[in-house]
């Protein structure tokens, strides 16, 4: 999809007034040591399409939500429970980061700002797999 860009650490971040989380298995569990196999296209490229394809076009619908426009932090669960845990505590931190931030005050008395805060989640929507689910830690945060 144009205009969606793919960092280094398996996610796709669109910006947004709303950003919307997604958990996907991009990729199958990989062998041995490595976190990360070979393309899961059926179960995790195609719902990933599908994801920025719906957010794509409610944002051209200006009669859907006016004045907001919806965003993404999608990130690849590797379809293992133990990587989609890890991957998914950026989705916590965003969060409680969000609902902690006017506690960090500097002697001076100013606001602290952080370059590298990432964006707070609304909502998440996977993951595709039960045991990655049972382990991503977003229920007590609030944000399932």
């Amino acid at each position: 999809a144009a205009g969606h860009g793919m960092a280094g650490k398996k996610e796709i971040s669109t910006d947004g007034d709303l950003v919307i989380g997604g958990l996907f298995p991009v990729h199958e569990k990989g062998v041995g040591s490595e976190d990360c196999g070979k393309i899961n296209e059926h179960r995790g490229i195609q719902r990933l399409e599908a994801m920025l394809f719906a957010l794509d076009e409610i944002n051209k619908d200006r009669s859907i939500l006016p004045g907001v426009k919806l965003g993404a932090h999608i990130l690849d669960t590797c379809s293992k429970d133990t990587y989609a845990l890890e991957q998914s505590l950026d989705f916590v931190r965003a969060s409680l980061t969000r609902v902690d931030g006017s506690e960090h005050i500097c002697p001076d008395g100013s606001y602290a700002v952080h370059d590298d805060v990432p964006t707070a989640i609304t909502g998440v929507i996977g993951g595709s797999y039960s045991d990655v689910s049972i382990q991503v830690p977003l229920r007590q945060e609030g944000l399932r």
